[in-house]
């Protein structure tokens, strides 16, 4: 498999919505298009996004980011950009207090008949193919790219004799995180810091998993990610991520307009759409994965470390 066989809207549309993105005015107004309708999306499936933000508000945030933000961290470049319609990306606590609520209003289109459980439908998909195809039972797990946890929590669910560590790269997501997981009494390690660079030992992890995080992500970091991955992985152990599937038929049908908001969002997506997987995890020292489409929008991929 080529990182060409990937179907993609073509060249000629993809060039024109870039063009349109290079135009910083039409640039924030796609942006500012794309929050409201994810806001207006939600509020009407019945999830009070301002309401949830309003009671998280409530909370000593500065106190609970002094308690997990690495201060020695660098920043990579690639990370300081727009993502998801904020103008400093996963770097502010707008972004932080707004995810949960945005994952339930984006991910309530995937099934029309499951609306707001579209979230949690998707989650149990993930976690279903995991308990199929891994041939072990993890007992020490790494979530990269972990956000506020909503990925880190089922895995805890899933694996409960497992030690559990949730890696990102925003201390405002993990400080949401760190949060939570108190009130569940859920004994997860957080960890702010860079999934290329974990500075984890190595040969210290089962599982390493990564929900949605890929397509985030330009394709040098990607497979550098990759190569930390095998290097944190005991022999036989796996790397497993859940993430948007480039061949799905509904990418392809999306009109013109809609694939503009979402690329407005996502200055990443025409990299991790041509991205060649396969090939970058054997490279990285996997066995050929298993790719398994897993709704009408995502993918699965397991790939064992060689032994």
């Amino acid at each position: 498999m080529t990182a060409s066989s990937f179907p993609t809207k073509s060249n000629l549309a993809s060039h024109l919505i870039n063009g349109i993105l290079d135009i910083k005015p039409l640039a924030k107004f796609a942006k500012h298009q794309a929050r409201k309708m994810i806001i207006n999306r939600a509020e009407k499936i019945g999830v009070p996004w301002r309401e949830n933000v309003r009671q998280l508000s409530k909370h000593d945030w500065a106190e609970e980011l002094a308690t997990i933000e690495n201060l020695d961290l660098i920043y990579p470049d690639y990370y300081l950009c727009s993502f998801h319609a904020y103008e400093t990306g996963n770097l502010s606590w707008e972004s932080a207090l707004e995810v949960e609520s945005a994952a339930y209003a984006v991910h309530a289109s995937i099934w029309p008949e499951a609306g707001v459980n579209g979230d949690s439908r998707l989650r149990q998909n993930y976690h279903e193919i995991l308990t199929q195809q891994l041939t072990i039972s993890p007992q020490s797990i790494l979530d990269i790219g972990c956000s506020v946890g909503m990925s880190t929590f089922p895995l805890q669910d899933l694996y409960p004799q497992a030690k559990i560590t949730g890696l990102d790269l925003s201390a405002y997501h993990l400080a949401v995180a760190q949060y939570q997981s108190r009130q569940r009494n859920a004994n997860i390690n957080w960890v702010h810091g860079a999934a290329e660079s974990t500075q984890l030992p190595e040969g210290s992890f089962d599982l390493v998993s990564a929900f949605l995080l890929f397509h985030e992500l330009p394709q040098k970091q990607a497979k550098e990610i990759f190569k930390e991955a095998s290097r944190l992985l005991r022999p036989g152990g796996y790397f497993t991520m859940m993430d948007m599937n480039p061949r799905a038929e509904a990418f392809g049908k999306m009109p013109p307009y809609v694939f503009t908001l979402l690329k407005s969002t996502e200055p990443y997506l025409d990299e991790y759409f041509t991205l060649d997987v396969t090939t970058a995890l054997i490279d990285a020292g996997f066995n050929p994965p298993q790719i398994t489409s897993m709704s009408p929008r995502h993918r699965t991929i397991v790939a064992q470390k060689q032994q």
